[in-house]
Order: structure tokens, then sequence, then C-alpha cells
């Protein structure tokens, strides 16, 4: 009897192992935005990362996550026809990559590992920031509000120089590491107490943010054709909490990190 209850909880144990290893996995890759476009609230300020010493940091930063062996490459970019000409052009050598994380990162790695796409992910959405600060002024809030902008404005500041002093790779496990998304993630929550009855500025700020990237996480789930699926996401690091959170949540993928793939 004993070891027909052993064979059972053998047989039940390999089966978990089997199911665990079938699940689709998702690398969230959080990045600052390398050209630097400047459309968010606080941006980063960049180097050339054309550079010969950066575009070797690159390519470093690409070895490692090759070791992921992807399936698939999701990016920041709202058009699959453009990038699908770009990749192209790439790969028969009549493009240069430009200083964009879509280009030096998901491009790259995507060629390298003879991958024949490079998804487009993106989704725009409404952030609605001037709503919030008119609250906070109309409200004797103003100065509570400066200072969590002056807190995040140090926290934009301190990876800056945090940049000038590393590796692109060594930045990346800075940015990905789990207290400092829980950080990034912990500023929209704390915005979200501005707000009341008739006016949730806040809140409502927070909502938009969130659909934004649940629309994004939507795209990504999309790309799962079978359970041996391994997708690279690229995003801007402010949606890698939420993007990582939503992964995390569903039981039948399986949440990768960059730290995991470092050194190996």
């Amino acid at each position: 009897m004993k070891r027909s209850i052993a064979l059972v909880l053998a047989l039940a144990a390999q089966t978990a192992t089997a199911q665990e290893a079938k699940r689709p996995e998702v690398l969230i890759l959080g990045v600052y935005h390398m050209a630097s476009p400047g459309r968010d609230v606080f941006n980063s300020k960049v180097d050339d990362v054309l550079a010969p010493k950066r575009q070797q940091e690159i390519a470093e930063l690409a070895r490692v996550l090759e070791k992921f062996k992807p399936t698939k490459v999701a990016v920041e970019w709202q058009g699959q026809s453009r990038l699908d000409d770009r990749f192209k052009k790439y790969v028969a050598g009549q493009y240069v990559l430009t200083a964009n994380e879509v280009d030096q990162i998901g491009l790259r790695v995507a060629k390298d590992l003879g991958l024949e796409t490079v998804y487009a992910v993106d989704i725009d959405g409404e952030f609605p920031w001037l709503g919030l600060v008119n609250y906070a002024k109309a409200n004797g809030q103003g100065t509570q509000l400066d200072s969590l902008l002056a807190e995040i404005g140090t926290m934009v500041k301190n990876q800056n120089e945090f940049l000038s002093q590393h590796s692109v790779l060594e930045t990346l496990r800075y940015m990905n590491a789990d207290s400092k998304v829980t950080e990034d993630v912990g500023y929209y929550y704390r915005e979200a107490r501005y707000g009341e009855n008739g006016d949730y500025a806040g809140p409502d700020l927070l909502a938009e943010w969130f659909k934004r990237n649940v629309r994004i996480y939507n795209n990504i789930m999309k790309l799962q054709k079978s359970p041996d699926e391994r997708i690279l996401v690229i995003y801007g690091s402010g949606h890698l909490g939420w993007l990582r959170n939503m992964v995390a949540s569903n039981p039948a993928l399986r949440l990768r990190k960059l730290e995991e793939f470092v050194g190996r």
C-alpha cells in the first residue's frame, strides 16, 4: 500500500514538472530609452549608444538575452508592416541600426537568433497628467505633489549617473532588480492619492496607465502559439512592473527575469 501511494505521488510530481516545463515563458526587459525621445514626464539623459564602447556593451547584453533562447521578440513599437520592412532590410544588410532600443536590442537579437519577425505590441493610451497637476494645485496639495515629483526627479538623476559610470548590462541589471521595479510602481500608486468624488484625478491617471499596459499584455498574449514559446519583451522601464505582475499572475505563464541569465 505504501509503495502504491509513493508511486502515485511520484507520478503526480512528474506530471507537475512536465506541466511546469510546458508553460510559455516570458522575459520582460525594462530599458531606458536609448534614443531619449523626451516624451515622458521625466526623461533620461543618455550618451551615444552608437559609440564603439557602448556598441560592445550592447553586444554583451545581446549575448546574455540570447541565453534565454527566445522564440519571439516583442518590442515597444506600433505598426507591424513598417517594422517588418525595417527588419527585412536589416537582415539583408540594407539598414543601419539607429540608437533606438527597438533596433539596438530587438532587431539585433532577432537577427542573431535567425528569427523571421520582430513583433510590434505597443498601443497608445491616455495619460491625463495635467489633470493631476491641476487638481493638486486647486486643492492646496501642490507642495505635496512637488515633493513627490522631486523624489522622482532624484531617482531619474541617480539612474543617469549610474549609467554614466556603468555598462549597458550593468545599468539594466540595476533597473530590472526587484527592489527598483517595486519603487517605480510605487510612484504611480502614490500619485493616486490626489482626487476626490467628482474629480478622481490621481486614480484616473493610474487607471489609464493600467489600461494601456493591460492592452500591451493582451498583444503579448496573442504571440503564444505553443507551450514551448519563449517570448522576449523589450519595453521602457516604466512599463516593467505592470507587465511583470500581469505575467506572474497568470498561472499559464512562467515569468523569467534578466538576472537569471547573467553569468550563465
